[in-house]
């Protein structure tokens, strides 16, 4: 069984636990290259876009815990950081 990738990984659970209209998670690491936190293997810095129902009538805050508390073990791990960027379906900006 091949190993799964921490991008995978980040993609399952957040599908799991939010069941998202849109998602996209982006490793971002080689950005990072020389910053704290940084591994030459990557999979360090995720930036993930998701669209999902849970969301709705949510603050912002809210928004980042829910994520957060759904990928508890991969950043007490090996993810470093996490960019959010969470709407509820309708909501416009980016």
């Amino acid at each position: 069984m091949a190993l799964m990738v921490m991008k995978d990984t980040i993609s399952n659970k957040l599908r799991e636990a939010f069941t998202p209209e849109s998602l996209q998670v982006v490793d971002e690491s080689h950005l990072h290259e020389g910053h704290a936190g940084h591994r030459p293997s990557g999979e360090t810095h995720f930036r993930v876009y998701i669209v999902s129902q849970a969301f709705k009538g949510k603050s912002r805050v809210d928004r980042h815990r829910m994520i957060s508390s759904a990928l508890a073990a991969e950043l007490a791990g090996s993810v470093h950081a996490l960019a959010i960027h969470a709407q509820a379906p309708g909501e416009g900006g980016t």
